[in-house]
């Protein structure tokens, strides 16, 4: 969607859309060089901006992480109903409606994963306990345990053109979720997109004021008021993010910095996926797809391509005759298959590429200088059509290995064996994403290894997965993205591990009762309470040191041999006396594990109807000391977390039960989950 009459981009800070004091740049239709909007940020209040963010945090910090989760789910369900007018935007940057669909559903995509993960995987409370207590003295009277809280400043993202709404919200998802406020700063090629997403984010007043700030344009002096408790993230370049990484402000104050930027990524065809084999196919058709994407302008496209020396014509000849299928043209034509890179200078920076390239190889696919359409324009029209390079000598090479061309442009290159390829990968001096296509397991197994550490993720390919595979580029929420050395060092998303890096990790130490206080999480040593049963309490009266500590029960061999016929668990150890005796671990015939389970169980279970609902599962299970016939077993089951649900009758609770013998050593100590309801009855 383009207009002849190019909109004024506005910032959001402080509070209100803000335009720039300049007169802006131009930003044009990457597909048919139509203005489409002016930005400019000059004279914007930068420090006023993060000073408006911290104030902003206290609301969200208020939340709990559910809570925040819950936001997450309303602001993708508010963007998928907005969805149609970003597509049509979208275009306007040269992407086809397939590659639209991988930035605006992907990023909305990203917002409702880790809505989901915040609800499944971390508690309802604004403190997140890590790990378990760690005792510091033998009495229970001094522990410690490790907490992560959110930091109290602004998170800001500065993001690539190319992918302007998904870039933002693999961001924003995990920053808000961990109870931060953002400023996001597109690149400006394409920020009229990111601009049009934002402005939908503040229209539907779910954020509190100030939880989210937008800059179109330069950033100014931004960095030069960041401090300690903000966060900055970088995608782009390695000069750029070399230069802000050096910054004043961010060195002397040690500001987090988090960086993605070039990537030489590889591909790696097995020596056993010969051609005409399923894997061979794959191959070529992912090799084909990355490089046509997003025109290929991804960071973690494909840039080097690893093939046997025997199978480097039927590559070529393959990669050649797929590619050769792929239309050029604007996005929005029904036969464009690849749309236009995102501006004209763009274009002419891949060029410059290509012939910094050529030192290395030839160019065996594509011509870099003449263009090949099914519609538009070649002049005015920002469009390349993939070109692919042979390298021979790869080991000789330093271009191939140093020099990203940020398009529709791979080089390709033979190996003699498999150790020498993964040495090739190495080359690469750090790289987000890897693959290897293969149907030997060996092959993998030796690939994986010797490329891992090298690399953020590894694809391996085969026919098995290939109809599941999200394939080699595709980052996804519950994965890490980021790479070693050239690609940044940082790391973004992997599940709540993204989550954290907005959060500050502290450990705390005193007294049980008092660190429980401050965690929501009882420990051994802290105070308890034994007035009533647990299970006869709701969650209105139920308080963490509740407890119940029980009658004993005597096993006997009669019991364990009817819990081994009944349940058909007839090991040796329960029922061999000899060969028990043999074993380096008993004295004789023990009880079944799950037979201690059951008995601490009858022992701890307070029968009648109440407000424990469901037993949902055991967690940290752990069988200490064998028990043998004539040994009597205690329980003592302590309310150790209480972990409601939003807009729910009933909260998830803990219990810490430690099942213990005649002589007071626990034989078996485990979590034991219930689900309790609100009020009862």
């Amino acid at each position: 969607m383009t207009t002849q009459t190019p909109t004024r981009l506005k910032s959001h800070i402080c509070g209100e859309w803000i335009e720039g004091r300049g007169p802006g740049q131009l930003l044009r239709d990457a597909g048919t060089g139509a203005p489409v909007a002016l930005i400019d940020a000059s004279g914007l209040d930068m420090a006023g901006a993060l000073d408006h963010g911290r104030r902003a945090g206290a609301a969200l910090r208020a939340m709990s992480f559910h809570q925040r989760a819950e936001l997450l789910k309303a602001l993708g369900k508010a963007l998928s109903d907005a969805k149609a007018g970003f597509h049509a935007l979208s275009l306007a940057t040269g992407a086809t409606p397939r590659d639209g669909m991988v930035d605006i559903e992907g990023g909305i995509h990203t917002l409702f994963a880790y809505s989901g993960m915040g609800r499944r995987e971390l508690p309802n409370t604004r403190v997140l306990v890590e790990g378990p207590v760690e005792g510091l003295s033998k009495d229970h009277s001094f522990s410690a345990q490790h907490i992560l809280s959110p930091l109290h400043g602004v998170a800001v993202h500065i993001n690539a053109f190319n992918f302007p709404v998904w870039g933002m919200l693999e961001k924003l998802a995990p920053t808000l979720l961990a109870g931060m406020p953002a400023i996001i700063k597109p690149a400006s090629q394409t920020a009229y997109l990111t601009e049009a997403v934002v402005r939908e984010i503040i229209a539907t007043g779910l954020l509190p004021e100030g939880a989210l700030q937008l800059i179109c344009g330069s950033t100014g002096d931004l960095l030069d008021h960041v401090t300690a408790q903000d966060v900055v993230t970088f995608t782009g370049s390695a000069s750029t993010g070399r230069m802000l990484r050096s910054s004043r402000a961010i060195v002397e104050n040690s500001v987090r910095f988090t960086m993605e930027a070039d990537s030489l990524n590889a591909c790696v065809l097995g020596p056993d996926a010969v051609a005409g084999t399923p894997e061979f196919d794959l191959f070529i058709k992912e090799v084909v797809r990355e490089m046509t994407v997003k025109a290929g302008q991804k960071c973690t496209a494909i840039r080097r391509v690893m093939v046997p020396r025997a199978q480097v014509q039927a590559a070529v000849a393959a990669l050649g005759a797929a590619l050769g299928k792929v239309g050029v043209g604007l996005p929005g034509d029904a036969a464009t298959r690849m749309g236009a890179l995102a501006s004209l200078s763009q274009r002419d920076e891949v060029r410059a590429r290509i012939r910094d390239l050529s030192a290395d190889g030839e160019v065996v696919i594509g011509n870099p200088d003449a263009v090949t359409l099914v519609s538009g324009d070649a002049e005015l029209g920002a469009f390349l059509n993939p070109v692919v390079l042979y390298c021979d000598r790869p080991h000789d090479a330093r271009a191939a290995h140093d020099v990203e061309a940020f398009g529709p442009v791979s080089t390709l290159m033979p190996y003699d064996d498999l150790d020498e390829a993964v040495a090739l990968t190495h080359r690469g001096k750090g790289s987000l994403a890897a693959s290897v296509f293969t149907n030997d397991a060996a092959v993998a197994e030796s690939a994986v290894l010797g490329m891992a550490p090298f690399h953020g993720r590894i694809l391996i390919g085969n026919r098995a997965s290939a109809a599941s595979s999200t394939g080699h580029g595709a980052p996804l929420p519950n994965l890490v993205h980021g790479g070693p050395g050239r690609a940044g060092g940082g790391e973004e998303m992997g599940g709540i591990r993204g989550v954290k890096h907005f959060m500050q990790r502290t450990a705390v130490q005193g007294a049980p009762g008092l660190l429980a206080a401050v965690t929501g999480r009882w420990s051994a040593g802290a105070p308890v309470s034994d007035d009533v049963h647990p299970f006869r309490k709701s969650l209105e009266t139920l308080r963490i040191g509740d407890r119940v500590v029980t009658q004993t029960r005597q096993v006997t061999l009669e019991d364990i041999e009817h819990f081994a016929h009944f349940t058909g668990d007839t090991f040796y150890a329960h029922m061999d006396e000899e060969a028990a005796r043999a074993n380096p671990f008993f004295d004789g015939r023990v009880a079944h594990g799950y037979l201690i389970l059951s008995f601490a169980a009858g022992l701890f279970v307070q029968p009648d109807p109440g407000p424990v609902l469901a037993n949902y599962g055991v967690d940290n299970l752990r069988f200490l000391t064998p028990v043998y016939p004539g040994d009597t077993l205690g329980v003592v089951l302590t309310c150790k977390e209480i972990n409601p649900r939003e807009n729910a009758g009933h909260a998830e609770v803990r219990w810490d039960c430690v099942v213990s013998n005649q002589n007071g050593a626990p034989v078996a100590t485990y979590d034991v989950l219930t689900m309790v309801a609100r009020t009862w009855p």
